[in-house]
């Protein structure tokens, strides 16, 4: 069986008038008020603040404070946000889903989303592509943001607030090589010397060209002693995976100088035992 698988600064209005001398004629033309100051600008956003950070929702309330239930049907797995290369994807809901978005100051306008046309069995969750997408659509005030927060607001009043989660590419400090790993249905036995009884995951690597076409003869599978972030293994499923690979500074004396993290499952295959 194989399984293909995106400040509000309050705005104060500082007015100077003139006190008018209580010594004045009468008959004296008050002196005119002082122009307002100009509004405090609300600070801007830009791409690489989005981009540094998964953005993971936390809260969402409609224009009455209500808390919208239905982009929570996943307590396990938050819809999440990512900014990079002009686009916003989508994950966590029933398909993956992403569109074009551009930034003007503190708005953000994000283009009609296109998506996988998966089918879901759960019908809430099945409903959640549609609940997020028609939220994120549009122009979008940007509220507060840090390196921790981003709130949205949409034309409705729905305000939709994310935690920020750093990016592999922020946490290890530049891009990673994408690589492609063949990981075998069975863990074996493989020795350390901190963690008895330890299970390795047998991988070997894949290589492709920029067709997308297998190039030479694949390996033996080997002990893989590092992890691989984001990824699951399931007992009996063969996998082809896209991980993105990074070099660790400075590593501790008794860990790798190597971080995989899982970019996309590419293929998977059951295996009889």
């Amino acid at each position: 069986m194989k399984r293909i698988l995106l400040l509000a600064l309050p705005i104060a209005l500082m007015t100077a008038c003139n006190n008018t001398p209580s010594t004045a004629p009468a008959d004296a033309t008050p002196a005119p008020a002082a122009d307002a100051a100009p509004a405090a600008a609300a600070t801007p956003v830009d791409a690489a603040q989005l981009g540094a950070n998964h953005w993971v929702l936390d809260n969402a309330t409609d224009s009455a404070g209500k808390r919208i239930d239905g982009l929570f049907v996943r307590a396990d797995k938050p819809v999440t946000l990512d900014f990079a290369d002009g686009r916003v994807a989508v994950d966590n809901t029933c398909n993956r889903m992403g569109g074009g978005y551009t930034l003007a100051g503190s708005e953000i306008t994000v283009s009609r989303m296109a998506s996988t046309m998966m089918a879901c069995t759960d019908q809430a969750l099945m409903a959640l592509d549609q609940a997020v997408s028609s939220r994120l659509e549009g122009t979008l005030k940007i509220g507060q943001h840090d390196a921790s927060t981003l709130t949205l607001t949409n034309a409705a009043g729905d305000v939709l607030s994310f935690r920020g989660e750093p990016t592999a590419e922020t946490r290890y400090g530049g891009p990673g090589e994408t690589v492609f790993l063949e990981v075998d249905a069975q863990t074996r036995p493989c020795s350390h010397p901190l963690i008895p009884d330890k299970q390795c995951l047998q991988v070997r690597e894949v290589h492709y060209d920029d067709k997308g076409l297998e190039q030479g003869k694949r390996g033996e599978f080997s002990n893989f002693y590092d992890g691989i972030e984001g990824y699951t293994h399931e007992d009996g499923v063969r996998n082809v995976l896209r991980v993105k690979r990074y070099a660790v500074k400075n590593p501790p004396a008794d860990a790798s100088a190597q971080a995989y993290v899982l970019d996309m499952v590419v293929g998977s295959e059951t295996v009889k035992k």
